[in-house]
């Protein structure tokens, strides 16, 4: 499968960032970003109905020049639940998405977090039915341990991982990114951009809407996004002799890292879509790179990515 350098993370647009955005400015973000050759469009169930719905409309212009991703794997499609990858559940998913969607086909069908009580076989092997009779084209999985990896390729072949990666969260390259280079899947980073923190936007004291879901993030916390100020700076002294944004050195650093990695950072704003997109022009050297690794290197990043409900159900 493939698909532009950067793609476009739409569960912001309407989840876990406050309110929803306006659903015509929601539109008209999206086909802003196909307009600069953004073909990746990242959506779920568990973002609400309205999400999925918001992307289908969005590209049905253009459908057949892009490629959508949605997920299943939620209890009622509502990430507060706990998981379900029952095979009759992940069916309802798949029809229910088509249909949101307004589309015959889901590009991209991703198991949202491993189901510890369903078989991987049996996971991999319904969406295997799926891409048969059509329905389907690739089978991917988000926040997967190695073994759940191993286990689902080799009934059917994965074609993406989707986890959180950026230089703030590295844990996937200890075991995570070998894996997929041996097996050939490709990798889809979350939050490349720390969540906004590496964008240089937010600081100790920025206040989240009520609904964000940042407000619940101990690497959030006041005193951590002081104590962490420090990475920021140094990606703005890094930005500033390249002629960029701190964003687009972090954006710029993942896309060094493997020609397979494709981070789908999340915006509702559109100068900060053309900021992002502009990344992939951003040319860091092996001596960047170098100097920002032995940066982070020496500093130790406070506070989990996760609350421990949540860091509970990755890796698994």
């Amino acid at each position: 499968m493939e698909v532009s350098a950067i793609g476009l993370g739409c569960m912001g647009l309407s989840f876990g960032y406050g309110p929803a955005t306006d659903k015509q400015q929601a539109i008209k973000l999206i086909r802003e970003a196909y307009e600069q050759g953004i073909t990746f469009f990242d959506t779920a169930e568990a973002y609400g109905a309205a999400n999925e719905e918001v992307v289908g409309e969005a590209v049905a212009p253009f459908r057949k020049e892009v490629v959508i991703a949605t997920k299943f794997g939620f209890k009622d499609g509502d990430s507060r639940k706990g998981q379900d990858s029952h095979p009759a559940r992940i069916r309802a998913v798949a029809e229910e998405s088509l249909r949101r969607l307004k589309t015959d086909v889901i590009d991209l069908f991703y198991q949202h977090r491993v189901d510890p009580n369903i078989p991987m076989e049996d996971v991999a092997g319904t969406v295997k039915e799926l891409i048969a009779e059509g329905k389907v084209k690739h089978f991917g999985l988000s926040e997967a341990g190695v073994a759940s990896i191993r286990k689902a390729h080799a009934v059917q072949p994965v074609t993406a991982l989707q986890s959180e990666y950026s230089i703030w969260w590295r844990e996937p390259e200890k075991e995570i990114i070998p894996t997929l280079e041996e097996l050939g899947i490709g990798f889809v980073p979350f939050s490349p951009l720390g969540k906004g923190f590496l964008t240089g936007a937010i600081n100790e004291h920025t206040k989240f809407e009520p609904t964000d879901f940042r407000n619940i993030v101990p690497r959030f916390t006041e005193e951590n996004r002081k104590a962490n100020q420090k990475l920021v700076d140094l990606l703005t002294v890094i930005a500033t002799d390249k002629k960029a944004t701190p964003a687009q050195i972090a954006l710029g650093w993942l896309l060094y890292q493997k020609p397979w990695i494709v981070p789908i950072p999340g915006t509702t704003k559109s100068h900060r879509l053309t900021e992002n997109i502009g990344a992939a022009a951003v040319n860091l050297s092996a001596n960047d790179v170098k100097a920002i690794d032995n940066a982070f290197a020496n500093t130790k990043i406070q506070g989990e990515r996760y609350p421990a409900v949540l860091q509970s159900r990755v890796g698994k």
